[in-house]
């Protein structure tokens, strides 16, 4: 029983980050440089236990959500397996010296705001990286590139986060 609603729970979660992304995000844009990757937060905030072979198949199936609908050949795709493939890397990366308890989650409020500003920052500027590196196809024009690299990833980070203090439980009782 605890599965099945574990598993409606992140289907859920899924239609829900990939919907709004679709519907509404998508069609924001700051200055003709910055893209809101909503989408990431379905990844962002799976459970720490989660194992790689589910984040690689879910990084694959919500790029290619997002590839079908932008028509961007495969760009949304890798570019959110690789944010799958390192994800595991950066929470070993940033495990507590006590290490992680079994009821963690990927929670500003029960990690930390340090802890999550990391987390945060490493993986998406990671993926914008990807993303519009692979995009633009050359280094001809990597001035621009980085730009809208580093405006999207603030842009993705400040509306991942306003998700996390708005929508995430705040847990009591540990210090």
């Amino acid at each position: 029983m605890n599965e099945l609603r574990f598993l409606f729970i992140q289907v859920l979660r899924y239609a829900l980050y990939a919907g709004a992304h679709v519907l509404l995000i998508s069609r924001l844009v700051l200055f003709d440089l910055g893209w809101c990757f909503f989408y990431l937060g379905f990844l962002l905030f799976l459970p720490i236990t989660t194992p790689i072979v589910v984040q690689l198949l879910l990084s694959f199936g919500v790029g290619l959500t997002m590839d079908i609908f932008y028509d961007t050949g495969g760009l949304h795709a890798a570019a959110a397996v690789l944010l799958g493939f390192l994800r595991p890397w950066v929470l070993r990366l940033l495990t507590p010296r006590d290490g992680y308890d079994s009821g963690d989650a990927v929670n500003i409020h029960q990690m930390g705001w340090q802890w999550f500003s990391v987390y945060l920052t490493l993986l998406v500027l990671l993926h914008h990286a990807a993303f519009f590196l692979l995009e633009l196809g050359s280094f001809r024009h990597f001035g621009l590139t980085m730009g809208k690299m580093l405006v999207s990833a603030l842009f993705t980070g400040l509306a991942l986060l306003i998700v996390q203090l708005l929508f995430f439980p705040v847990r009591r009782g540990r210090q």
